[in-house]
C-alpha cells in the first residue's frame, strides 16, 4: 500500500449514535410483512425463547428482491423484534444478538456492531414501514458476526506479520519527525512478534530488516511457510490534510458486494480471489483486531472495512487483515506513533485479540 494515503469521507456525518445501546431503544418494531423468497438460515442457537409462530407471510413483490427484512430475519432467527432508536433527523434500527446488537441507519453505510464502526456494502433501504439490507451484507457481515467473533485455534498456530513497505518503499512520512512508516511498521511487528511467541504461537515476519518486497513476495511468503494466519500492519496518511484521524481494519471484499474504499481502482464485484473463501474469518479476526486496538489509538473509529485493492490480501489461502494504525498526517496521532511505548501498546492489543 504505497504511501497508505486513505481519507474517504465519513458516509452519514449526522448526530453520532448514542454509546449505550440498550438505554436507548424504544419500543419493539413489530412488523409484518414481506420476507425473502429464499429461506434464511438460523445464524445463531439462541437459548432465548422463539417468538410465537406467526402466518407465512408472501414474498417480496416489491423490485428490491435482493434485499431481506431486518425484522423478518432476526424473528426467524429467534433475536426478537428489530427496535428502534429514535434518533434525528432519521431514527436507527437495532436486533440484539447474544454476541452484540447491529445498529443501522436507512441510506447508511455506516453500521454499529457491538458498538465498532462497521462498514456495509450496500445502503440499508427503508421501504413502507421496514427496513431493508442487501442479502450479501446479511450473509457476509450480520450473519457471521451473529455467530460471534470466536475463531478455531489453527492447528499450527502459525502466524505471518508483514511490516508494510520497506527499501526504497518508503510508505508515508511522519509530520510530527520525518521519518517513515517502513521503520514504524518493522518496529511494530518485531514487538508484536515477541508477543505472540510468548503466547503459543509461530511466528514469522515478511521483513526482519530495511528491505523492499513486492506484494506478491509478502504472499507468497505466507504461502511457502503454510500460515495460518496473516496480518499486515501500516500507517495512514491522509496527504496535506492534517484533520483525519483513527483506526481502520481492512479484509478482502466478498464476490457481489462493493468495496468500502477503492482508491479509484476498478472495484469489480465479480472478481473471486483466493482469500475469497476465508470471508467470515477475515471479519472475525479484523473485528477481533479493531475492538482490542481501539482504546490504544484513542477511541476514534473509522471502521472495519472491505476493500479490494489491497493485493497483500487477495492471493492469500488463509485469514488475512490489514490495520492501519493511525494517520501519521495527523499531529496528535503522528506523535504518538512515534512513541516507543505507544508501538509497544499497538503490539500489546493485537496480542490479546490473537489470543
Amino acid at each position: 500500500m504505497a504511501g497508505c494515503s486513505s481519507m474517504p469521507p465519513r458516509v452519514d456525518p449526522t448526530q453520532p449514535l448514542p454509546p449505550d445501546w440498550d438505554s436507548e431503544l424504544g419500543p419493539v418494531h413489530e412488523i409484518e410483512g414481506a420476507i425473502p423468497q429464499r429461506p434464511v438460515t438460523p445464524a445463531v442457537q439462541s437459548t432465548k425463547p422463539n417468538p410465537p409462530s406467526r402466518p407465512t407471510p408472501a414474498p417480496l413483490t416489491t423490485a428490491e428482491s435482493g434485499m431481506i427484512s431486518l425484522n423478518r430475519w432476526a424473528l426467524q432467527n429467534g433475536l426478537g423484534s428489530l427496535r428502534t432508536i429514535p434518533l434525528t433527523p432519521k431514527p436507527a434500527h437495532a436486533i440484539k444478538t447474544p454476541y452484540g446488537s447491529l445498529v443501522v441507519q436507512a441510506n447508511s453505510l455506516v453500521a454499529y456492531w457491538d458498538r465498532l464502526e462497521v462498514r456495509l456494502g450496500f445502503m440499508p433501504q427503508q421501504i413502507g414501514d421496514q427496513i431493508f439490507l442487501n442479502a450479501l451484507d446479511i450473509r457476509k457481515l450480520v450473519e457471521p458476526l451473529a455467530h460471534g467473533v470466536s475463531v478455531s485455534t489453527p492447528a499450527n498456530r502459525l502466524v505471518v506479520i508483514d511490516p508494510g513497505h520497506g527499501g526504497s518503499n518508503l510508505g508515508t512520512r511522519n509530520i510530527a519527525t520525518g521519518h517513515c512508516e517502513k521503520e514504524y511498521t518493522l518496529d511494530w511487528a518485531k514487538r508484536l512478534a515477541k508477543l505472540l511467541e510468548q503466547s503459543g504461537w509461530r511466528v514469522l515476519l515478511t521483513r526482519t530488516n530495511d528491505v523492499e518486497m513486492t506484494l506478491a513476495e509478502r504472499t507468497t511468503f505466507a504461502d511457502t511457510h503454510q500460515a495460518d494466519l496473516f496480518v499486515s500492519l501500516h500507517f495512514n496518511s491522509a496527504g496535506e490534510n492534517s484533520e483525519p484521524a483513527g483506526l481502520e481494519t481492512y479484509c478482502l471484499t466478498p464476490v457481489g458486494m462493493q468495496s468500502s474504499l477503492t482508491r479509484g481502482d476498478d472495484d469489480d464485484a465479480s472478481q473471486v480471489f483466493p482469500n475469497n473463501n476465508f470471508d467470515g474469518d477475515n471479519l472475525r479476526y479484523a473485528v477481533r483486531i479493531h475492538r482490542a486496538m481501539l482504546p490504544v489509538t484513542g477511541n476514534v473509529d473509522r471502521g472495519v472495512r472491505h476493500a479490494r485493492f489491497l493485493g497483500v490480501l487477495r492471493g492469500q489461502r488463509r485469514p488475512a487483515v490489514l490495520v492501519e494504525g493511525g494517520y501519521l498526517s495527523n499531529s496528535r496521532e503522528a506523535k504518538l506513533i512515534a512513541d516507543p511505548a505507544h508501538r509497544q501498546k499497538l503490539a500489546e492489543a493485537v496480542a490479546k485479540a490473537l489470543e
